[in-house]
């Protein structure tokens, strides 16, 4: 359940009407990086959350947060909108106020669509979409997921607190600058006391070591022509995990067969020279067992 105040997190109050503003501000609300990303993140990630207690209760904590967030950036948008197109520069190029608008670099959606108000889109009007956040269950990956969620929205933020000279907005940006910097803070320390509570070993990031070819879990292969990638603190010394010691392979060799795909099925009339067989042997996949057995019963010929 969920309750709602009409008071906002922090005040938001822009000295007057921007509407080119406005369009680069919906970067932080729709974005992929933007408030309603990190929104839906925490909330699905509190959801799927199999524990109870301290951890659980942060994200819902934070997610919670963002949702007022979101209710911040959207009322911003609405409040510089208002009016426009308001500019001497827009009203002298055109009388029509709709194009007007465009000239002045407002989104035309904002207008016609949403009624001078946000829109759950970016700064080129790229609708917001679900696949942009990240909830899997696993606490340690996605915590490391939303530091840095916070990291890329805090940059964006603090690169729009220099496109405008809005006391109003610069005063509301000041705030999701510092609410960006505690929770990039709270991710890592919420890391630090996973690995203390001892998750870290067995969940998903940690899972499987014995299983892994661990003789190339410790070597930075060096495939470019650069020349410096071996003085980095990956290349030298102890793991941060603290299980082995980190290397750097400076002439290294595929390790794989040549390359090369299988005949390609003649139903799919791909160009093919005859060089790898007969493609009238082919089937749609390689698989052999469930999924090669499942694709002979739908397709036997």
């Amino acid at each position: 359940m969920f309750t709602h105040t009409d008071h906002l997190q922090f005040d938001v109050a822009p000295e007057k009407p921007d509407p080119v503003y406005a369009r680069k501000l919906q970067e932080l609300l729709g974005g992929t990086f933007g408030e309603m990303t990190v929104t839906m993140q925490y909330l699905m990630q509190g959801w799927n959350c199999r524990m109870k207690g301290k951890y659980k209760d942060l994200i819902m904590d934070v997610a919670t947060e963002e949702i007022g967030h979101v209710e911040m950036i959207a009322t911003m948008i609405a409040r510089l909108l208002e009016g426009a197109p308001a500019t001497e520069s827009t009203k002298n190029a055109m009388g029509d106020p709709v194009v007007a608008a465009v000239m002045g670099g407002m989104d035309p959606q904002q207008a016609i669509v949403n009624g001078g108000a946000a829109m759950l889109a970016n700064s080129n009007g790229v609708p917001w979409q679900g696949s942009f956040i990240v909830a899997s269950g696993n606490l340690l990956a996605d915590f490391r997921s939303n530091v840095s969620a916070e990291s890329q929205g805090r940059l964006q933020t603090a690169r729009l607190y220099h496109m405008t000279d809005d006391p109003g907005v610069k005063d509301m940006l000041k705030f999701n600058l510092a609410r960006d910097t505690y929770h990039q803070n709270m991710w890592l320390a919420a890391i630090e006391e996973l690995r203390a509570d001892g998750y870290e070993d067995v969940i998903a990031p940690n899972a499987l070591l014995d299983e892994e070819h661990s003789e190339h879990a410790t070597s930075l292969w060096h495939l470019s022509d650069g020349t410096e990638s071996d003085k980095g603190r990956w290349a030298h010394g102890t793991a941060p995990d603290g299980r082995r010691e980190l290397g750097f392979l400076a002439d290294p060799r595929p390790l794989g067969s040549p390359q090369a795909g299988p005949p390609p099925n003649p139903k799919l009339y791909a160009t093919y020279d005859g060089a790898m067989g007969d493609p009238q042997s082919a089937s749609l996949g390689t698989e052999k067992g469930v999924m090669g057995k499942l694709k002979d019963a739908v397709d036997p010929t």
